[in-house]
């Protein structure tokens, strides 16, 4: 295993529920979500390799070296078996975990992530990437920032889009490119079958790069799984509407420990 020390947190009681940010994030992108989690499970979140107050070694990182981040915070801890959810490159991670590890996974929660991407999609976020390596993270801000909000949230509150893009530049730029080239390349299509804990997909009506139409095939191909699209939210749904997220993450999880 090669793993490297994760800062996390841990809020709540009950079974353990481990929370996994997306790329350039930290592990406060489950703070709208945890309180109303807590009185049902023992919430673990943490920042992923290279984010935030965790180790940062330096890249190429991979899928599988995530998950073996994800196994010893679990060893760490003590937990026999967890429940996983995550967002964006969480939402792969959480999936690759209950595969490699699954009488260790409870269920998995995929958030706004992707699979069965097109040759188009694939080529917007091919192009995404060029644009970082060649002019830097910081000139692809405004690209995300508008594929990750919806205009009336943008306008509405701008201090949460200020510290996300706070987050992103205090992300070390090699990181932050290594992450979305992981995010950007990862495909789970041939796999997602071999997970067998029950799952949900869960994506934003409006989201561009996790649309409906991938989290309907991530869920026919997932064989335990359901699906829940929320209408009016791009991407950042952890963000922008954590109060939508819940309910129907909450009575999933809830749903596994009847």
């Amino acid at each position: 295993m090669n793993a490297v020390d994760l800062h996390y947190q841990v809020d709540g009681r009950g079974p353990p529920l481990y929370l996994i940010h997306g790329i350039g994030a930290r592990h406060s992108a489950w703070d709208g979500i945890v309180p109303g989690l807590t009185a049902h499970f023992t919430c673990v979140r943490f920042d992923l390799r290279g984010h935030g107050n965790s180790a940062a070694p330096p890249p190429p990182y991979s899928l599988a070296q995530l998950v073996d981040d994800v196994e010893a915070l679990r060893r760490r801890l003590g937990h026999a078996a967890i429940h996983i959810a995550g967002h964006s490159l969480g939402g792969m991670i959480a999936p690759a975990y209950a595969r490699r590890h699954p009488k260790r996974a409870r269920s998995a929660a995929l958030i706004s992530t992707a699979a069965f991407r097109t040759a188009d999609d694939r080529a917007r976020l091919q192009s995404l990437g060029e644009t970082m390596r060649a002019h830097g993270v910081e000139s692809a801000l405004d690209a995300f920032v508008a594929r990750w909000f919806t205009d009336a949230f943008i306008q509405a509150e701008p201090a949460v889009i200020d510290a996300r893009i706070r987050q992103i530049i205090d992300t070390p730029p090699a990181v932050f490119r290594e992450v979305f080239r992981l995010y950007a390349q990862t495909e789970m299509a041939a796999w997602l079958g071999e997970v067998g804990c029950p799952c949900l997909a869960l994506t934003g009506a409006l989201d561009g790069g996790c649309p409906p139409r991938l989290n309907r095939a991530i869920a026919r191909a997932l064989p335990n799984a359901e699906l829940v699209i929320l209408d009016n939210l791009k991407h950042a749904v952890l963000l922008e509407s954590p109060q939508r997220v819940l309910p129907p993450l909450k009575r999933f999880l809830l749903a596994q420990d009847e």
